[in-house]
């Protein structure tokens, strides 16, 4: 089973928190952190969040902004010894299929999306994957809302099949399960 995790949660839930709490143990132990960073700063309340992000982040773990091009960030980082956090899923899907210069990308999206999940069984660092559990609300009422809530549901699965760890964020507290060797879904 891969060396993988997935942790999920809702927002403010402590999923990064909890990331990097993983990436100081691992880097206590003598190895490489490195932060793949999905956000885009598009307006002032996101460029504070980012700002807070990078203010908090711990001494040492080396950052790779990726707000599309997670695939290739992740190739390059790979190395026995490295820790990746990805952070987030949820940026990274919505800079494809919600993004604020207008149209989404649906073509490259399916493309990226099957590359990520094509090399994660591949990788040789270890990844930390972070992404926001958000189908547990009322039912969007915008098309194009539901679409992307369904398709964020849809890559956690595939994700967390790929990963030998799944952990649900709950108020700052860590829900730990070992991913089942199944595909079902």
């Amino acid at each position: 089973m891969s060396a993988h995790e997935l942790i999920v949660g809702g927002q403010r839930s402590g999923k990064s928190h909890q990331a990097e709490r993983l990436a100081l143990r691992w880097q206590a132990l003598g190895g490489h952190v490195a932060v793949v960073a999905t956000a885009l700063a598009a307006d002032e309340e996101m460029r504070a969040r980012i700002a807070h992000h990078r203010a908090t982040r711990p001494a040492g773990f080396d950052t790779i902004e990726a707000p599309l091009a997670l695939v290739a960030a992740l190739q390059q980082l790979d190395e026995a010894g490295t820790l990746v956090i990805v952070d987030c899923l949820t940026l990274w899907l919505t800079n494809w299929l919600m993004p604020m210069s207008g149209t989404p990308d649906t073509v490259g999206w399916q493309a990226e999306r099957n590359a990520l999940l094509a090399l994660l069984p591949r990788l040789q660092s270890r990844v930390v994957f972070v992404s926001n559990e958000v189908g547990w609300g009322i039912s969007p009422l915008g098309r194009e809302v539901r679409e992307y809530v369904d398709e964020l549901g849809r890559l956690n699965q595939d994700v967390a099949r790929r990963c030998g760890q799944l952990t649900l964020m709950v108020a700052g507290q860590a829900w730990p399960r070992p991913i089942e060797d199944s595909q079902d879904a």
